[in-house]
């Protein structure tokens, strides 16, 4: 993204307690439990929430037996639990998204920040779960590199941005997502 469309999609004056024009289940959907509310860096602040809870459910997914896939640079040890787990929160969420949107009469606001989910799940997809609980460090590392995609949405992320209503909303970060657990794959093997 251009210097204005960043100023655009961020310099936007944010009305606040939109979000009270919808219903309780929507709000706490689509702000992933109140992380969305902050005044500041809602986005970054459903991302961090989305990492935290990120840990705890490693260990437990940790608890399923994955399979192991021979690469030429040795084994991978996969278990796809945050692959379906970011792509439920994917389809899952765009119902809500859209009746929050419809109710506020707003236009992917900032407070809305389950798409942030979605992206730091399909982040760690691609690690192995292992190492996510063994090395911490890889999901500050993985929500770093999640915000840099989805701040300045390079390599055609923002053109999914225009997809129609929650799509769009949601889309923009799944791809970014991607992106960034594709890089996790590389940086991971240093562990």
């Amino acid at each position: 993204m251009n210097r204005k469309e960043l100023k655009e999609k961020y310099g936007k004056v944010r009305v606040p307690c939109e979000w009270k024009n919808t219903d309780i289940f929507s709000i706490l959907m689509t702000t992933f439990l109140g992380s969305g509310m902050s005044p500041k860096a809602p986005g970054t602040m459903g991302s961090l929430a989305a990492a935290v809870v990120s840990f705890p459910l490693a260990v437990w997914a940790k608890s399923f037996n994955g399979f192991a896939i021979e690469t030429p640079l040795g084994n991978f040890n996969y278990n796809p639990f945050f692959l379906l787990a970011g792509l439920f929160v994917f389809f899952a969420a765009i119902p809500f998204v859209n009746k929050a949107m419809r109710d506020t009469k707003t236009e992917d606001p900032g407070w809305i920040v389950i798409d942030e989910v979605c992206g730091i799940f399909l982040t760690y997809a691609f690690v192995d779960i292992n190492k996510l609980v063994q090395y911490p460090i890889l999901l500050l590392i993985g929500f770093g590199l999640f915000r840099f995609f989805d701040i300045l949405k390079p390599l055609g992320i923002h053109r999914f941005e225009k997809f129609p209503k929650g799509w769009g909303v949601m889309a923009d970060d799944l791809l970014g997502g991607i992106y960034a657990g594709i890089l996790m794959i590389f940086i991971s093997m240093a562990f």
